[in-house]
């Protein structure tokens, strides 16, 4: 569901990574871009929404309303949403990955 989610809203290079055995925190972690921070809340504004629909009410969330970065903690799942800038300055999937994550989406 999430990963459609973000494909409707054109979220850009997707990437799924799998932690478990990595951390106790979830299971997976999915990394996004968003064109702007504009952008970056109106994806967070839908994966929310999507989650409370489907019965997830415990979702929380970091980094509004400014919307460089922005983590939705929904349980057994963490999506990261980023502008390009930031996410390349952070690089978060040279730090959880342990070789190539799994791409859902090409660059």
């Amino acid at each position: 569901m999430l990963l459609a989610s973000l494909d409707d809203m054109k979220a850009e290079q997707v990437v799924e990574i799998d932690i478990r055995g990595k951390s106790s925190i979830a299971d997976v972690m999915i990394i996004a871009t968003g064109r702007v921070a504009r952008h970056v809340g109106a994806i967070t504004d839908r994966l929310v929404k999507d989650l409370k629909d489907a019965g997830n009410h415990g979702v929380r969330i970091e980094g509004m309303p400014v919307c460089d970065w922005v983590l939705i903690d929904a349980g057994d799942v963490i999506v990261h949403l980023f502008r390009p800038e930031v996410r390349q300055f952070y690089n978060l999937e040279k730090m959880w990955s342990a070789g190539r994550p799994n791409e859902i989406r090409p660059s």
